[in-house]
């Protein structure tokens, strides 16, 4: 079996198998409908809950009906084995999307921006929405109440799903069609409504945007391919702060800019394609608060046009997919910043990119594949052509290998996050897996996290609140009539505040929850003097105290407050505090809050 033979070879410090090879597996994905040009993209995940990978994609520039029968939400429902099925659901389309669950019923909800938001009722009316699942794939609810209102009025394209505050929900964010309306960010108020916690308008795009975390502090950074920058650390309440130090930009935003975990620290990195067409890769040197060029001995010049970063050969390591022109390569890393080129798909002429996507495995041979969308044909009569290619190693015996968490995040207690795996599975029908958490090493003891999952390769799992490890485990276990088979997280994560203390929440309508505002810093990142407003709840004995991202307390400061006037501020100095992160906790009556705070030179 391949991946329990990756996971020895890990063990033992070896490589991963150096050459991949793909056959196509189009049938029923491509023409079906016939495309017609413009960029979308595209989504995998089991839409209908059975175990098999699905697409989901809202369309090109044909959707709703123009040229084509394109129209609304598009679902190709995958056999298995590499065969499709489509159905399609409302009258709008042309943009990107995400999948998730945000109301928490256990169905996969569907988030989407778009530039044909031309529907007569409330599914496909505004430029971004969510609609709600009912775990079928054909039926889809609006859930869209208060998004893209400040202004957005050409269309917003990429879209992703993360839960931003911390809460326990999932929350969205989108980037603007080409140009004008910006990116925005929505926190979920559990009852179908947003509300924005930070966005602006004006700037191009590349119209790429994705939800990691990229400094490991356990909140959700912003990833984005926009003429302002393309990268956001968050504060973990829903504000966001530029952390583009050293990464080359672009004012048009850099082009194919995908997110993935490189240098295996639990932090995410970033590959693109440069303005030459060759491929880049960039890490992020927490140390040195700055974005460092990792990308080796790729090509720094051809005709690519968009990136991937995923682990395709399974050893534990990521690698590099880049699409250009009328080619698919892949490029396997070993972590440290050395590329090898492992495949080489010939697309149709000329073959420009409208999608790429990978990450999921159609047929359960353990080994992720990849979708794409690339333009093809003479020009005037060009037009966009779907292709899906499976990895060829055969299906032996039962296995499963763990994606995320890789090791090294730190994870929120009360938070949303995705667990992820491939799986080898002869008989992947009657495969059921079971999830379990260690938070004391990878010897257990277990606690069950779900049982019984379909062997789809994602569980959304909210991760326990008053946890406090870093020496936290996965334990995967795939089971069936071939047997039964376990793996474990390859590396440690962490749950719990890097400071070891959580902040406080309390109960807001509804039932739902969310942070106090009790401090806030601004400007951040700081240099000398760190500026921090009080909200008006702040009274009695305050005490603030800085902590290094270890853990240890850096400084102190203690006073009484007695007003209650909004807007109070107090200067602290750093003038002999290291350049680096931090996190200022504040402790009072009213409660705990933490907020993460940059030190500068």
């Amino acid at each position: 079996m391949r991946a329990r033979a990756l996971l020895v070879l890990l063990a033992a410090g070896g490589a991963g198998f150096a050459d991949l090879s793909y056959v196509e597996c189009s049938n029923g994905f491509q023409n079906n409908p016939v495309l017609e040009g413009g960029r979308t993209e595209l989504e995998l995940a089991d839409i209908d809950n059975d175990g098999n990978i699905d697409i989901v994609c809202i369309g090109d520039h044909g959707s709703p009906y123009v040229n084509t029968e394109e129209h609304g939400v598009m679902v190709w429902f995958g056999d298995g084995a590499g065969n499709w099925s489509v159905f399609q659901f409302g009258d709008f389309g042309y943009g990107g999307g995400a999948v998730g669950d945000v109301n928490g019923d256990g169905n996969w909800d569907v988030g989407y921006g778009m530039h044909h938001a031309w529907s007569s009722n409330d599914l496909g009316d505004q430029l971004l929405e969510v609609a709600l699942g009912d775990g079928t794939g054909r039926n889809w609810t609006p859930w869209d109440d208060s998004l893209a209102l400040e202004g957005q009025d050409w269309g917003m394209f990429s879209t992703d799903f993360a839960d931003i505050d911390n809460d326990g929900d999932l929350d969205v964010g989108s980037i603007s069609f080409g140009a004008d309306d910006g990116i925005h960010v929505y926190l979920n108020l559990e009852n179908g409504a947003w509300r924005r916690s930070f966005g602006f308008l004006g700037g191009n795009s590349k119209m790429e945007f994705y939800f990691r975390d990229v400094n490991r502090d356990g909140n959700a950074d912003v990833i984005a391919a926009h003429g302002t920058g393309s990268i956001w650390f968050g504060d973990g309440t829903g504000g966001f702060t530029p952390a583009n130090t050293g990464l080359p930009g672009s004012s048009y935003g850099l082009r194919g800019l995908s997110p993935g975990d490189v240098d295996n620290d639990g932090g995410c990195d970033v590959s693109f394609a440069n303005s030459d067409g060759g491929v880049e890769v960039w890490v992020w040197d927490d140390a040195g608060q700055m974005w460092q060029d990792f990308s080796g001995s790729l090509p720094d010049s051809g005709s690519f046009r968009a990136t991937e970063l995923c682990d395709m050969d399974a050893d534990g390591f990521i690698d590099v997919c880049a699409l250009g022109r009328g080619l698919l390569k892949i490029w396997t890393g070993d972590g440290a910043g050395n590329w090898t080129e492992a495949a080489s798909i010939n697309t149709g002429t000329p073959g420009y990119y409208s999608a790429l996507r990978s990450g999921a495995d159609f047929d359960h041979n353990g080994l992720p594949d990849l979708a794409i969308i690339v333009k093809e044909g003479p020009w005037p009569n060009d037009i966009n052509v779907a292709h899906a290619y499976k990895e060829t190693s055969p299906v032996e015996s039962l296995g499963v290998f763990p994606v995320f968490p890789r090791g090294g995040e730190k994870f929120i207690g009360g938070s949303v996050q995705f667990i992820d795996w491939w799986s080898e599975a002869p008989n992947a029908e009657s495969t059921r897996v079971r999830l379990e958490l260690s938070i004391e090493g990878q010897g257990g003891p277990w606690e069950l996290i779900v049982d019984s999952l379909k062997n789809a390769g994602r569980y959304q799992w909210t991760v326990p609140d008053g946890v406090v490890s870093g020496n936290c485990f996965v334990r995967y276990t795939v089971y069936g009539p071939g047997g039964e088979c376990s793996c474990t997280t390859l590396r440690a994560f962490a749950i719990g505040n890097p400071t070891g203390i959580f902040e406080e929440r309390i109960p807001r309508g509804n039932g739902s929850r969310d942070r106090v505002a009790l401090i806030s810093i601004a400007p951040n990142p700081v240099t000398d003097r760190a500026v921090v407003e009080f909200g008006p709840q702040v009274t009695g004995l305050v005490r603030l105290v800085l902590y290094d991202v270890s853990g240890r307390e850096v400084r102190s400061w203690q006073w009484q407050r007695c007003t209650e006037d909004a807007g109070t501020t107090v200067v602290l100095g750093l003038e002999h505090v290291q350049a680096g992160p931090y996190f200022l906790r504040l402790v009072t009556q009213k409660g705990v809050a933490v907020q993460r705070l940059v030190r500068q030179r």
